[in-house]
């Protein structure tokens, strides 16, 4: 029976035998020619592609066979227990390739001591083997180090020959195989070459050297591949096993995959929450920083929202589960990291073009060394041979092939640790060139939500007396402004009344009787209507009417009893942002629909001077596109689902993660813990990821360039050129790990 994909359509696979960037080219284009595939990416720094298709055209089989048709593996969907399944692959992998380089060292050491000394008079006189027996040892001593050692190179020479294509296999395959077969002939039938019996023209060390120094660059790759991928791993690692489950009044622990949306789930002190929920009971403090970036512990009482994999640090809780499985946000933030992974950053373009002829151009390239040293140059026929070798073992498509995507790999696993989700490399990378950045304001640069700001009393009132006066009318309220009302009197001494009558007036504000005394909070047209003289407080409250705070006048029994200011205040960390952001030289500007004379008194607060107020949802994109044609490169910012026209047509979609799900999935950046602050944190590491892939496209390119023709020309030694090759990759990856050390 065919395995299908899920209905999403966008799977995430591992894929097994690729080695340079001309294989993640074929791989590509092997998926991209299925019917149905819309989008293939792959990376060879993970050693994963990520699909899309129509699943009711396309079975993962059906991928799989393609690849299969390529000359390489594709493995099965990523599960659930994916953080293991992926740890065993790589152990078992690292043991295989362990072992195949011991192997090949213990018997390469001994070849090229042989080698060395059987140069030497002393050689013969101790050991009493002439150059014939001698060769034959070192044949029989090589043979296991291509057939064992080397078989990976050959199987995958194979898989590529039987396509009519080629790659870095190829190459090693290629110089290799022909050194070993020409020293075997040379050794044990002279005479097809016209070389004199026992007369010492064998390159057994050459070909034993290459295989060993390209499987120790092999070894180190792989290590450092991997610390590459460790924020995923990480991520993966976060979602308990267990969870505590209460059902029926029972408490046991169930496999987490069980754990169903709706379960009623119980957290001690210290243990990791297995799955989303919200609190039902209890209170506690969890730390969000592996999700969130935030360092800070936050408090959690009944209503909260808790995210599975953070730790409950010091209370029990008891919650209701509210997503479970590939629902949760842990799950969603591994699926994006993971796509964003196996994206493609544009400077990788030149990198790819180069890869795609890079392996037949160096095989044309050998040949013609070849032909030209021995025909025209007049060299000897295995002096011509080991050029020839030589410029195939030069070459290193590796380099060129790790040089992105390791680099945006790192890049965003250290965004994820900060709290910074980056939805693909192109987001990555354009991040660092924007010079304009628009916020939106209401749950952006503010708070968003209303709240009392301030309280002006008249005489025989005092703030806390007010703030429960109007508490007691305003309960009754669905409007936001009651509720910051509410809110502020509940931090109050004393207790907030019940109203004896409540009344709802559309445009003015609410009137009540509380013990027996008549009690109205409102505009001033209420208060007009309700005959109360507010001459005492008018000007105050136009000068925080003038500030953008909303005004609400209180009355009792007909005379004013004081002023509730009610704003949506301003986040501690917006104008220091702002600043920031102007130090640098990017133009900030504020977007909002709310009107012109709050809009302005919010900028001000956040040292905002060019506001665009009073603009609908779609208004808004039309705001992003008149900049982008004035030549700016605009990053929007926003929360909510008005926001998301703007979101997707600006180069770089900034969301809070505090916001709307529908504003994330237009964004290509989110900031987790809703701090703008992040803002600077992803412009820094965006420049330091852009720098590193620059660094590693410059050196991989600069050593193919000088190393090629100077194999060309005879002056590097087969061994000489292994070595340099199997260190040019690993040092491209090492090269990328040094993002881990971005310090925000």
């Amino acid at each position: 029976m065919e395995e299908s994909g899920p209905s999403r359509g966008t799977l995430t696979l591992p894929v097994q035998g690729m080695t340079c960037a001309s294989c993640v080219l074929r791989v590509e284009k092997a998926l991209k020619k299925v019917e149905g595939v819309s989008l293939a990416t792959v990376n060879l720094a993970t050693e994963q592609t990520t699909v899309t298709f129509d699943p009711l055209r396309v079975s993962v089989d059906r991928l799989r066979e393609a690849v299969a048709d390529a000359g390489y593996t594709l493995g099965r969907p990523v599960t659930e227990n994916a953080a293991e399944e992926g740890e065993e692959h790589y152990r078992t992998s690292l043991r295989r390739l362990t072992l195949e380089l011991a192997v090949s060292a213990a018997l390469t050491l001994p070849v090229i001591l042989i080698s060395m000394f059987s140069m030497s008079s002393w050689y013969h006189a101790t050991v009493h083997l002439g150059m014939t027996e001698t060769n034959i040892l070192l044949l029989i001593l090589t043979a296991p180090v291509l057939l064992y050692s080397g078989r990976r190179f050959f199987a995958g020479f194979w898989a590529t020959a039987k396509h009519g294509t080629a790659d870095m296999n190829t190459l090693v395959a290629v110089g290799t195989g022909v050194a070993f077969a020409y020293s075997a002939v040379a050794t044990l039938l002279p005479s097809w070459l016209g070389l004199p019996a026992g007369g010492g023209d064998a390159y057994f060390d050459t070909a034993a050297t290459i295989i060993t120094l390209i499987l120790v660059g092999r070894f180190l790759e792989a290590r450092a591949k991997r610390r590459a991928s460790d924020a995923i791993r990480r991520l993966l690692g976060l979602q308990p096993r267990t969870a505590r489950v209460i059902r029926g009044g029972v408490e046991s622990d169930v496999p987490v995959g069980d754990v169903a949306a709706g379960d009623t789930v119980a957290v001690r002190p210290g243990e990791r929450i297995p799955v989303d929920g919200t609190v039902e009971s209890g209170s506690t403090t969890v730390d969000e920083s592996m999700v969130t970036g935030e360092s800070l512990p936050v408090e959690k009482v009944p209503g909260n929202r808790l995210v599975g994999g953070t730790v409950n640090r010091n209370g029990s809780v008891t919650f209701r589960a509210t997503a479970v499985g590939e629902h949760t946000v842990l799950a969603q933030i591994v699926r994006l990291v993971e796509g964003a992974q196996a994206s493609k950053a544009p400077v990788q373009a030149l990198a790819d073009r180069i890869a795609s002829v890079f392996v037949p151009s160096v095989i044309a390239l050998a040949i013609i060394t070849f032909f030209l040293w021995w025909l025209p140059g007049g060299a000897t026929f295995t002096h011509a041979l080991v050029n020839f070798i030589a410029v195939l073992i030069i070459a290193c498509p590796c380099a060129l092939g790790l040089a992105t995507p390791t680099a945006v790999t790192v890049g965003l696993g250290v965004a994820a640790s900060h709290g910074i989700l980056i939805r693909n490399a192109t987001g990555l990378e354009k991040v660092r060139a924007v010079n304009t950045i628009v916020l939106d304001k209401t749950g952006t640069l503010t708070e968003g939500k209303p709240a009392v700001t301030d309280v002006l009393t008249a005489a025989g009132h005092t703030r806390d007396s007010l703030l429960l006066l109007a508490a007691a009318v305003e309960r009754r309220s669905e409007h936001p402004l009651a509720d910051a009302v509410v809110e502020s009197a509940r931090k109050s001494p004393g207790q907030i009344l019940e109203p004896d009558s409540f009344r709802s007036l559309t445009g003015l504000g609410v009137t009540g009787t509380v013990s027996g005394r008549r009690v109205a909070a409102g505009n001033p047209a209420l208060m007009e209507a309700e005959r109360v003289d507010i001459s005492a407080l008018r000007a105050a409250a136009e000068r925080l009417t003038g500030e953008g705070k909303t005004i609400l006048y209180v009355a009792l029994d007909g005379a004013l009893a004081g002023v509730i200011a009610v704003a949506d205040r301003i986040k501690p960390t917006s104008a220091a942002v702002v600043a920031d952001l102007a130090r640098r030289g990017i133009d900030v500007m504020m977007l909002t629909g709310d009107n012109e004379e709050t809009a302005r008194a919010v900028a001000s607060k956040a040292g905002i001077s060019r506001v665009m107020a009073g603009v609908l949802p779609a208004g808004k994109a039309e705001k992003i596109r008149a900049l982008q044609a004035g030549g700016k490169i605009v990053a929007m910012v926003g929360d909510g689902v008005n926001d998301a026209p703007a979101l997707a047509t600006a180069d770089v979609g900034i969301a809070l993660g505090t916001g709307t799900d529908i504003a994330m999935e237009a964004a290509d950046i989110t900031l987790m813990n809703g701090d703008l602050s992040t803002i600077a944190l992803a412009i820094r590491l965006s420049g330091g990821t852009l720098s590193i892939i620059r660094q590693n496209l410059f050196w991989a390119f600069i050593y193919n360039i000088v190393a090629i023709p100077l194999a060309a020309f005879g002056l590097l030694t087969p061994a000489v050129a292994a070595g340099a090759m199997a260190l040019s990759s690993v040092s491209v990856v090492t090269n990328s790990l040094r993002l881990r050390r971005f310090v925000p």
